[in-house]
């Protein structure tokens, strides 16, 4: 069991393209933020720092697009907050209720809107100001307190904007980079260097990458049109190769190198066409469903308000506990309810884990900075190449999957709040261990609240993706054409969405038993998930797609799975 744990950390944090230069940027950037915060002697630069870590990502136009939404979301909201101070700077209790207010209402917004993590971040950002006006003795000093907080987002953001655009990898090169992948790995699945489970492995990300690389290029205008055009049909025709690939028989199983040959050499035949005419044309698929701001159940499913109300519960409670003892070095425990809220139960546990190892080894790093290296600092210039290196390893954590990516931003986190305290070298070991212990208590917090009230179990959240990814079958079917077939980015799209399911059915093993009263549904599940699999891959390619099967498993459809905030911590 050992063995294999540790084989999976290996696996998880090995080098991949990209990776290390990942990680740089976000070092460059916290390096840089820690001089601005430093040198103008602006408050809160650990979150600011930290901020870096929970946006930026492996994609930049992703993580450059986020950034400039939560710029323009956060300078209207602190516009508003303006004009809230004055109502409630006297009243205590006034503030808790806009605390909690604000934080329901953009917690339910990250859930069941397309606002997604952005409106963690802005909740954040409300529940900082609310806090900083008790310790505001008038007006004035908690409109500066306002414009601090707007800063503590703004200078990291815009530090982070202008690396993307200066120092990031270039969108159109990933793109081109991503398209000859696909067809390297059709090319050798064809020559039998390669088994034609890997195009399916490729598939299980979606089209959602190479997607939001065309966005980026086509809002920046980064390229011509014409070549947009060009990248965008080949896309399609590469995620309809890697479809194709999935019907070759596997020459290393004997179950299936035995089927019919002459489907095989059929199937190959229609592949080696498709390479030697990736410009061609592509047919259209049929129209998408009407997709406004908000998701279609965003009233009717109780699972988004509930996951609002559970993150406010958290982050009020953490914001009483340390205001009532009077013990403000430990507010770091609000700060966790609002970039740790999760779904599932099982990912809470999961996440839990990654959570409390990484804060103790951000931790750990950032006590032994404090002992033996910031008493030899004299100036923020090596400060800027202490938090380069801390900040190295937690990118370098934090820009791998997303099951072990919430341990490297918990490492940076801690790291950053041990290290920055005022505005320079500082050697307090007092403040870095009640701020780690205030992240404790945010991750004690949520764990509670989230696994004893109103707990979602894996499954359920498994089963409200199956039906959402039905549901979408069904509308596609009614909306095309006779023979018509989807678009090959359509059914890409709903198989990444499988792959949450596919996500959460891993999940359920760090559940406990009691939440799942039928021994068989996982596996009942996992096969509806294979047979949804092909149905996808069968609508992109079969034009009887549409008809439906003669019997198909009933699915739950009481719960539809909500856009959950990132992971991130």
């Amino acid at each position: 069991m050992n063995r294999a744990l540790w084989h999976e950390v290996g696996r998880e944090l090995a080098p991949f393209d990209g990776r290390l230069g990942t990680a740089w940027r976000i070092s460059v950037i916290c390096s840089l933020a820690t001089l601005a915060f430093m040198t103008w002697q602006i408050p809160l630069a650990a979150i600011g720092c930290y901020l870096v870590l929970f946006v930026m990502k492996p994609d930049p136009g992703e993580s450059t697009l986020m950034a400039i939404g939560i710029c323009i979301l956060v300078s209207t909201v602190v516009a508003l907050l303006v004009w809230l101070t004055r109502l409630s700077i006297d009243i205590p209790a006034l503030r808790l209720f806009v605390l909690a207010s604000a934080s329901f209402i953009f917690m339910y917004l990250a859930s069941a809107s397309k606002l997604g993590p952005a409106g963690n971040i802005i909740a954040l950002v409300i529940a900082f100001i609310m806090t900083l006006l008790g310790s505001a003795p008038f007006g004035e000093v908690a409109t500066r307190g306002i414009l601090y907080a707007w800063l503590m987002t703004l200078i990291p953001m815009g530090l982070l904007i202008a690396c993307n655009m200066a120092f990031g990898r270039s969108a159109p090169s990933l793109l081109t980079a991503e398209l000859a992948r696909r067809v390297h790995l059709v090319e050798d699945i064809l020559a039998g260097t390669q088994p034609p489970a890997s195009a399916r492995q490729a598939l299980h990300e979606g089209g959602a990458p190479v997607a939001s690389y065309l966005q980026f290029i086509s809002i920046f205008h980064l390229l011509p049109t014409t070549e947009i055009h060009r990248l965008r049909t080949r896309h399609e025709h590469t995620l309809q190769l890697l479809m194709l690939a999935t019907r070759l028989p596997d020459p290393t199983d004997d179950a299936t190198a035995l089927s019919d040959t002459t489907q095989a050499a059929a199937v190959r035949r229609e592949i080696q066409t498709g390479l030697n005419q990736l410009d061609a044309p592509v047919p259209q698929g049929p129209p998408e469903p009407h997709s406004g701001f908000f998701r279609a159940d965003a009233l009717s499913n109780p699972e988004h308000y509930r996951f609002a109300l559970k993150t406010t519960l958290a982050a009020s409670l953490a914001y009483i506990t340390y205001t009532a003892l009077d013990w403000q070095d430990i507010h770091t425990a609000m700060v966790t309810c609002y970039v740790a809220a999760l779904g599932s139960t099982g990912e809470t546990l999961h996440k839990l884990t990654l959570r409390i190892v990484g804060c103790l080894i951000g931790a750990a790093m950032g006590i032994a900075s404090i002992l033996f290296l910031i008493p030899h600092m004299t100036s923020i210039g090596e400060l800027m190449l202490l938090v380069f290196a801390g900040i190295l390893v937690a990118g370098w954590v934090s820009s791998g999957s997303e099951r072990i990516a919430y341990a490297g931003v918990q490492i940076g986190l801690a790291f950053l709040l041990t290290v920055l305290q005022g505005f320079g070298p500082d050697v307090e070991i007092s403040v870095a261990t009640d701020r780690v212990a205030g992240i404790l208590l945010g991750n004690a917090l949520l764990y509670l609240i989230f696994t004893r009230i109103w707990p979602i179990s894996s499954l359920e959240m498994a089963r409200a993706g199956l039906a959402e990814v039905r549901e979408k079958l069904q509308v596609y079917g009614k909306n095309a054409q006779k023979l018509q077939t989807l678009a090959p980015s359509q059914a890409a799209n709903l198989l990444g969405a499988l792959g949450g399911v596919r996500e959460q059915l891993v999940m359920r093993r760090f559940e406990p038993r009691t939440l799942h009263t039928d021994p068989h549904e996982a596996t009942q599940l996992q096969q509806t998930l294979n047979d949804y699999e092909l149905r996808c891959i069968s609508a992109a390619l079969d034009p009887q797609w549409a008809t439906p099967p003669a019997t198909e498993a009933p699915l739950h459809t009481s719960l539809a799975t909500p856009i959950l905030s990132r992971p991130t911590s």
